[in-house]
């Protein structure tokens, strides 16, 4: 049995029934083996061993009272997964399907994604099964405060930063940090990030993970002597992530026909309008069905998944394997040229796997998704100067830090013998800092 084999057989064993875990860190291993065989001390100095294994896990209970006087109790969740290269940087995730091996992939695939942002910023993921949807605005303040008056404990500027994620934007950040500051008797801005413009945050934050894709997306396609513009895309989701990557990959001359939500998707054969979606998602809050009110000539699919859509590229931005063996075939099938992951770990590994045999240009998630934590970061580097920097300012650092992970991972994957393959290249540059950290630092 080979290393890798016998450290992933480890890892089941160890973590048992955490399966998007066991998927997040089979991914990684088994694309990291040549550089095993080059640099044995890895082995040696049992970085394997180390790097599966969060430096701490954090798990309390959250009780809260609702509008009607009934208290619930939620989990709530924060492993502390790496830091040899910075204080641990990821969101907090408030969704239903929150345990605690949907929080280790997550901090698992952050340790790589922040590596490769080259920002000084180690791996970390939080949350918890608390659902916002149909939670009044004070449900929610009282929900983040009891989240807050456990969290506050563990976390800071230089120990642990947690941002935003699914279930979590600004309004819940605003609550996040109120309770911060008023448990710590401290303006400590750096400790939490997507946070208002009006107390520390950055611009761009907001659009920083969709522009980042498009970016990313554009870096690769332009290496394959190929453009964003005239291309028919597909998006799945419609929250930050999609609704941004939508309006740049429009910007580029693209035409994206399709978006979804967890119910549905939309399909409008002369483009979705942007505008509209933002203001069901973003104002309205409501679901992407009421799309077809404001336009009838577009077509609405209850229950239904984007990929059946014709598309030369595919983003998607929702959330974790929502492209399977048989969605990837049928987009191969349809003639997709490119597929950027936006969301974290969208497709399966036997989905990658048959992209990769078809020849079909991939955006991983680690790379192609890093410009929102990267941004963050940004966002931290703000709040320790005390400076506010232009949109077009973070915009241009976005964009180079984009360009930087393209070449970093094509590097990567030329010098081992991957050409073309930017999932082993992002997880072989973002492994290899890590790796490189862990070793000077000794065993800790």
């Amino acid at each position: 049995m080979s290393k890798v084999q016998d450290i992933l057989e480890q890892v089941k064993k160890r973590n048992p029934g955490e399966s998007e875990f066991h998927q997040a860190v089979e991914e990684v291993l088994k694309s990291i083996e040549p550089v095993l065989e080059k640099h044995p001390e890895f082995i040696e100095n049992g970085i394997l061993e180390r790097i599966v294994e969060p430096e701490r896990q954090i798990m309390f209970r959250v009780p809260w009272v609702d509008d009607n006087g009934n208290i619930h109790v939620n989990r709530g969740f924060r492993v502390q997964f790496n830091s040899a290269i910075g204080p641990y940087k990821g969101g907090l995730r408030f969704h239903p399907s929150v345990y605690l091996g949907i929080i280790k992939f997550l901090g698992f695939e952050q340790i790589f994604k922040n590596s490769l942002t080259g920002l000084p910023i180690g791996g970390g993921k939080g949350g918890s099964d608390f659902d916002p949807k149909g939670k009044s605005d004070a449900e929610i303040m009282r929900f983040c405060q009891s989240f807050m008056t456990e969290l506050y404990r563990h976390i800071g500027p230089d120990v642990d930063v947690p941002a935003g994620d699914i279930g979590v934007g600004a309004r819940e950040i605003g609550y996040l940090f109120g309770q911060y500051r008023r448990l710590r008797n401290a303006y400590e801005a750096g400790v939490l990030t997507g946070k208002g413009l009006t107390y520390g945050g950055s611009l761009v934050r907001k659009e920083a993970t969709g522009f980042g894709l498009i970016y990313f997306v554009r870096e690769m396609l332009a290496a394959n002597n190929e453009s964003l513009k005239d291309k028919t895309i597909v998006i799945s989701g419609s929250g930050n992530v999609a609704t941004y990557a939508c309006q740049k990959a429009q910007e580029y001359g693209a035409k994206v026909v399709a978006m979804s939500d967890s119910k549905g998707y939309i399909y409008d054969k002369d483009g979705i309008k942007l505008d509209t979606i933002k203001q069901i998602k973003e104002v309205e809050r409501k679901r992407i069905s009421e799309y077809v009110k404001y336009h009838p000539e577009a077509e609405y699919y209850e229950g239904k998944k984007v990929w059946d859509v014709k598309c030369d590229i595919a983003l998607p931005c929702a959330t974790q394997n929502d492209i399977d063996v048989d969605y990837a075939q049928k987009l191969i099938d349809n003639g997709v040229i490119a597929v950027g992951e936006g969301a974290n770990m969208p497709c399966t590994n036997e989905a990658l796997d048959l992209f990769l045999e078809n020849n079909i240009l991939v955006a991983p998630a680690k790379a192609a998704n890093a410009g929102g934590v990267a941004t963050s970061a940004l966002e931290m580097a703000q709040n320790s100067m005390r400076l506010s920097w232009t949109f077009e300012e973070v915009n241009k650092k976005l964009d180079d830090i984009m360009v930087n992970i393209f070449k970093m991972s094509d590097k990567a994957a030329k010098e081992y013998g991957m050409e073309g393959n930017y999932i082993a290249g992002a997880n072989i540059a973002g492994f290899l800092k890590v790796a490189n950290a862990m070793m000077a630092q000794g065993t800790v």
